[in-house]
């Protein structure tokens, strides 16, 4: 009988980092695309009416993609915290 490790942790953790690198350049691409938008429109202030509506929907992706991070970054670090104890 094989036995293999209950959680698959090492190769979770491979996973979510890989998740985290394209995430993250992700969320840089989309940061030059909200700078390119409000250059182009020449309003970088949120509270004004006229903020062009790409950039406010880019910003909501943006800072969902953070959200996302943030979680994937802490369950990385349980998984390696997992993986310590159990050495």
């Amino acid at each position: 009988m094989n036995m293999q490790p209950q959680s698959g942790t090492p190769r979770e953790v491979i996973v979510i980092g890989k998740i985290l690198v394209d995430l993250i350049r992700t969320l840089e691409l989309i940061e030059s695309d909200i700078a390119a938008e409000e250059k182009r429109a020449g309003i970088s202030d949120r509270s004004v009416v006229k903020y062009p509506m790409l950039a406010r929907t880019l910003i909501e992706r943006r800072d969902n993609i953070k959200m996302t991070i943030a979680a994937l970054e802490e369950r990385e670090r349980a998984k390696h915290e997992q993986a310590a104890t159990a050495a």
